[in-house]
């Protein structure tokens, strides 16, 4: 059995790490943009967030200041057993995310939507958002923490009913116009990492954008051929709007072109983006029924 204290520390460890630690994997896609921009100020853009992020893995400081909303991705086996069940996971949450923010690793950017006051804690309705899901035989725990960035949620998030007949042109079009929208003026602190949900219902739809700016190593292909090459088409085209990193002129304003997909009524084309900052923040903690637990920037 697993328990709160070993839930609770890895929570914290896995938030501590995704503000201050850079993942890999966006690390060498931001490396690989650096050599490819040919414009002064796209790579000065580049060189400074790689040495912030190099000063943030030294302990100065974070990766970036806005470490805007605290988000838990679990991910439980059949076998899994938690001390106090599973609804113990959002109590953990909060203690991690109220921990991270006594220790500064995390601002107090979360606040009551309409009276706009501040707890100070990160804490309230709906935060921090915990996300379970169940797979495979497994006794033990995967928890994906990530500090998403507001710019990023603020300003790269998009969503339209589309209709059928729009086709794979529609969804091309209306992708595109985000992401443009988006990386206009650095808004959301481009290379973005952009996760796309097509089908479902309008919240699932959201969910699977969501889950695949956050969830999948930079750059790796859907599984699907027809997708990947969907992947493909819309990264190339994202090449040529002319905006490089943080709005600059370029060619990299997006480093990652990810889609998820899942049915959709027969009348119905739900099409959801959702970009993720150049930082790419997340780290993952995972935890076996022994209580011994694991830290890892790999997805």
């Amino acid at each position: 059995m697993i328990s709160k204290t070993t839930i609770e520390e890895a929570m914290y460890q896995a938030m501590k790490q995704g503000a201050t630690v850079m993942p890999p994997d966006v690390e060498l896609k931001l490396r690989e943009a650096l050599g490819e921009e040919t414009e002064t100020l796209a790579k000065q853009h580049l060189e400074i967030s790689l040495e912030n992020a190099r000063l943030a893995k030294a302990g100065h400081g974070l990766v970036c200041g806005d470490t805007g909303f605290p988000l838990y991705f679990i991910k439980a086996g059949a076998k899994t057993q938690i001390e106090g069940g599973f609804g113990y996971l959002w109590e953990a949450a909060k203690s991690a995310t109220g921990r991270c923010t006594k220790e500064a690793f995390l601002r107090p950017t979360m606040v009551d939507p309409l009276s706009r006051e501040n707890p100070g804690d990160n804490i309230g309705p709906g935060m921090p958002k915990v996300e379970l899901s169940f797979d495979g035989e497994g006794d033990g725990l995967e928890i994906i923490a990530a500090p998403k960035g507001g710019g990023s949620e603020i300003f790269g998030t998009f969503y339209k009913m589309m209709f059928p007949a729009d086709g794979r042109v529609g969804i091309k079009k209306f992708i595109i116009e985000s992401i443009k929208n988006a990386c206009y003026a650095g808004k959301i602190c481009p290379p973005a990492i952009v996760g796309i949900g097509i089908g479902g219902t309008a919240d699932l739809c959201m969910k699977l954008a969501k889950e695949a700016a956050l969830l999948r190593k930079v750059g790796e292909p859907n599984p699907d051929p027809k997708i990947a090459e969907l992947e493909q088409e819309l990264l190339a085209a994202s090449r040529e709007l002319g905006i490089g990193p943080m709005g600059s002129n370029g060619i990299n304003c997006v480093i990652g072109m990810h889609i998820e997909t899942a049915l959709t009524h027969t009348a119905a084309l739900p099409v959801a983006v959702n970009a993720q900052c150049l930082v790419g923040r997340r780290w993952k903690a995972i935890i076996e029924d022994n209580n011994n637990f694991q830290l890892t920037g790999d997805i």
